[in-house]
């Protein structure tokens, strides 16, 4: 498709080139037209005209292609939907009957792998609405989420240990943005937190703030966490884009977001939703 494209273009573009190249040979030359004004309204419709025709044989194509891709991926979410529910239901239901304790623990595993098939699409109704410019906005209690995201987290890190002080707050806003970001910094003060398992975990008069004890980071480094791809620690695992996302949600959603970290001391994550 892009190759047929390419050829396209250019072939219009040549086309365009000679013919303007002609065109101007003609009035000059040929016809020997000394009306340099009448020449040049001319010429400029001419341009507008060949710009217009080859930016809308360079788009078309592609807004084609991603509209069909965009039907495509809400038509295989909507087909998601329906084997996740039937998993989720038929768990619940072979718990009830279960009393043999490995088996309990198996339906936890399934439980917990079509709890992250459930995070998957949501993500990817999410990504959908976001380019399709959708309202993503909704009326949520923030220390709600905050529960729901630590249960989540707390089976990936069964290790970390997660202390709450959470005020109830209701806000109009990106709920799985604010989730992203959350399981982002919890992430981050995981990965970092060194020798220590605690995080602690505060929302207090519209202010969140997620505290780690682990390594830290210097004034250098805080200065450049927000640089996509940039790792503290070029050892862990990712591809240091989470920050950069969690910034850029932040100034999307006008929640203030700052940072406070100590080498060896921990770091002190800060979203303020005083102007959400």
């Amino acid at each position: 498709m892009f190759r047929n494209l390419r050829i396209s273009i250019f072939v219009y573009y040549l086309l365009t080139v000679i013919t303007f190249l002609g065109v101007l040979y003609y009035f000059l030359v040929v016809a020997n037209i000394q009306n340099i004004f009448l020449l040049a309204v001319f010429l400029l419709c001419f341009i507008i005209l060949s710009g217009i025709f080859i930016s809308k044989l360079a788009v078309d194509p592609l807004v084609s292609y991603v509209h069909n891709l965009q039907e495509l991926s809400k038509e295989t979410l909507h087909e998601l939907n329906l084997p996740i529910s039937t998993i989720k239901t038929n768990t619940q239901m072979l718990k009830k009957q279960l009393q043999d304790l490995k088996a309990l623990k198996r339906i936890q595993r399934v439980e917990s792998a079509c709890e992250m098939l459930q995070q998957r699409y949501n993500e990817l109704d999410y990504m959908i609405k976001m380019q399709t410019k959708e309202d993503v906005k909704e009326f949520f209690n923030v220390a709600e989420l905050l529960q729901d995201r630590v249960a989540f987290l707390q089976s990936i890190y069964p290790h970390i240990i997660f202390r709450l002080d959470l005020e109830a707050l209701e806000i109009n806003s990106d709920k799985i943005g604010l989730s992203k970001v959350i399981d982002n910094i919890v992430d981050n003060g995981v990965k970092y937190s060194g020798n220590s398992k605690n995080i602690d975990i505060q929302l207090i008069d519209k202010k969140l703030t997620i505290k780690d004890y682990g390594i830290g980071m210097d004034e250098l480094e805080l200065i450049r966490i927000f640089d996509t791809y940039y790792q503290a620690n070029k050892e862990m695992q990712g591809f240091g884009i989470g920050l950069s996302m969690v910034k850029r949600y932040c100034e999307k959603n006008k929640i203030d977001l700052s940072f406070d970290s100590k080498l060896k001391e921990g770091t002190t994550v800060t979203l303020d939703f005083k102007k959400v």
